[in-house]
C-alpha cells in the first residue's frame, strides 16, 4: 500500500513538476532557494496527499498547496536579518536580446508586487482560469478579473516611472 501511494504521489509530481517550478521561479531569485523552496512545497505536498480528496483539480490543490508555502517563506525569509549574499559574476539570464531584456524587466516588475499580486499575475501568465484561480486564491473568479486589472495598471505605471 505505502509503495503504491510514493508511485502515486511521484507520477503527480513528474505531471505538475513544471507547476511548482514555475511558483518557485516567481518567488525565489537564486537557484539555491528555488531548490529549498521546491523541496519545501514536496513535503508539505506529501504530507497533505493523504488528506487530497479531490474536491479540485490536482493543478489547483497543487498551486494552492505551492503558493501558499512560498509566501510562507517569503514571510519568514522578510523576518530574518538580512545577509551580504556572495557575489557570483554569471548571470544565467543574461542576454542582449531586447525580448529577454523585456522579460526580464517585466519579472523584475511583478517581483516588487505583493504576494498576493504576485500569485495572481503568476497564474495569469500560466493560462489558469480566472475560475480556477478563484479557487487556489479564494476570491471570486469576478474579484480576479478586478485585481487582475489593478495588476497591470500598476506594472504599467512601474514601466512609465522607470
Amino acid at each position: 500500500m505505502n509503495n503504491d501511494k510514493e508511485h502515486q504521489f511521484e507520477l503527480l509530481v513528474r505531471q505538475h513538476k513544471r507547476t511548482i517550478y514555475t511558483v518557485c521561479y516567481m518567488f525565489s531569485h537564486d537557484k539555491a532557494e528555488i531548490d529549498d523552496l521546491f523541496q519545501e512545497i514536496l513535503i508539505r505536498l506529501w504530507n497533505g496527499f493523504d488528506t487530497y480528496e479531490g474536491r479540485s483539480t490536482a493543478r489547483t490543490w497543487i498551486y494552492r498547496v505551492a503558493l501558499n508555502t512560498a509566501i510562507n517563506q517569503d514571510k519568514k525569509q522578510r523576518r530574518r536579518i538580512e545577509t551580504v549574499p556572495l557575489s557570483v559574476d554569471i548571470d544565467p539570464y543574461e542576454a542582449d536580446d531586447p525580448s529577454t531584456q523585456q522579460i526580464r524587466e517585466l519579472y523584475d516588475r511583478i517581483s516588487r508586487l505583493d504576494l498576493i499580486d504576485r500569485s495572481l499575475i503568476l497564474l495569469w501568465l500560466e493560462g489558469v482560469s480566472y475560475d480556477e484561480i478563484g479557487a487556489i486564491i479564494g476570491i471570486t473568479p469576478n474579484n480576479v478579473g478586478v485585481r487582475l486589472l489593478r495588476i497591470k495598471e500598476k506594472l504599467v505605471k512601474m514601466s512609465k516611472n522607470e
